[in-house]
């Protein structure tokens, strides 16, 4: 059974796309750090790998997807409240992000959208499951 998640994303501009979630509020490993990959921290069992095109072109034989025009995936993260997912989109937005979906509010969960610098989608969501709707 996996014990920890690496998601690997490509990336145009590393430098930038550090800037970009360094200052959302994360950390990055160094020990996986060098001029064609980071390894961003976004807990203790989940990390994103942001890499170059040009090196993570080298794990793939497919083309890799543009991802401000076709949709590759949606990255999904929790968050303690409501206000901490206004407080990243707002944050996310006037980094450079772009708002792709309006938020959602369906009472026991709200969730909020941003697309990264490269287009990227990241969906932040806070539920509260004692309020969750029984089936």
């Amino acid at each position: 059974m996996a014990t920890k998640l690496f998601i690997n994303l490509p990336v145009r501009e590393l430098d930038k796309s550090v800037s970009f979630f360094t200052n959302l509020g994360y950390s990055f490993n160094p020990q996986f750090t060098d001029e064609k990959a980071t390894c961003m921290i976004i807990s203790d069992n989940i990390f994103a790998m942001l890499l170059t095109e040009t090196y993570f072109q080298t794990f793939t034989k497919k083309q890799i997807c543009d991802a401000k025009t076709s949709t590759e995936v949606l990255i999904a993260l929790d968050a303690n409240s409501r206000e901490e997912v206004q407080q990243m989109v707002e944050k996310a937005k006037e980094l450079g992000a772009s708002i792709y979906a309006e938020p959602q509010d369906h009472g026991w969960m709200y969730q909020h959208s941003f697309a990264d610098l490269d287009g990227h989608q990241w969906e932040l969501i806070y539920m509260d499951e004692s309020q969750m709707p029984s089936p």
